[in-house]
């Protein structure tokens, strides 16, 4: 069987950018949580390990290689674990697979290894330019850079609000599992899908307005 990962930071990303040559019978592994967050740690990764190790998934395509991990380190540690279970890992914006004509591409590894470094870089680079912008910013005006105040959290009413369709899911279908739930509310064109743990949160919060 045929998969496809793929891998945004918030809902409101579009996902069309990394579906450009994805095929029917591919299934698709969506995460929306930040690169920052281990390939291994993601939910939707999870599943896809998971799918790898009972055989279910035999081929996996990605947009590109730093979809695959936090860093060069993860990326490559993603590519090593899929090269052992035999899985023909295909990029596409290289056009290039790890297994070719039954054997392990040795150009594929060379090339990706030399990307997910360069990938790295250029994040370490913003990440820097972001943070000399902010300083910069402050030492020029204090009150022009705000961001949440440590410690803060948001309210009931503003996490409800903000999964206004989860909610209606969770109450159209008191009786499913977390992650049923979580499969539910994805919404394709809003680019939205709650992780089993937003749904839990979610109920949690239903549950105790409920007792009020």
């Amino acid at each position: 069987m045929k998969a496809r990962y793929i891998r945004v930071s918030t809902s409101s990303q579009s996902t069309r950018r990394q579906l450009t040559k994805s095929h029917p019978d591919e299934l698709l592994y969506i995460d929306i949580c930040s690169g920052s967050i281990p390939f291994n740690e993601r939910p939707e990764a999870i599943k896809l390990n998971n799918a790898i190790t009972t055989g279910k998934i035999s081929e996996l395509s990605v947009s590109s290689v730093d979809r695959l991990g936090r860093n060069s380190f993860d990326v490559q540690s993603t590519l090593n674990r899929l090269d052992k279970d035999k899985i023909n890992v295909h990029i596409d914006n290289l056009g290039i697979c790890s297994i070719a004509n039954g054997k392990s591409n040795s150009i594929f590894k060379i090339i990706t290894d030399v990307l997910a470094n360069v990938a790295t870089m250029e994040r370490e680079a913003l990440l820097e330019r972001q943070r000399e912008g902010i300083k910069a910013a402050i030492a020029k005006n204090p009150n022009t850079y705000k961001g949440r105040i440590k410690g803060t959290t948001e309210s009931d009413d503003e996490v409800l609000t903000k999964h206004k369709s989860l909610v209606k899911i969770i109450k159209s279908n008191p009786n499913s599992s977390l992650r049923d739930l979580s499969k539910l509310s994805f919404d394709k064109d809003k680019n939205y899908k709650a992780s089993p743990n937003t749904v839990r949160k979610i109920k949690n919060i239903i549950d105790n307005i409920k007792k009020i």
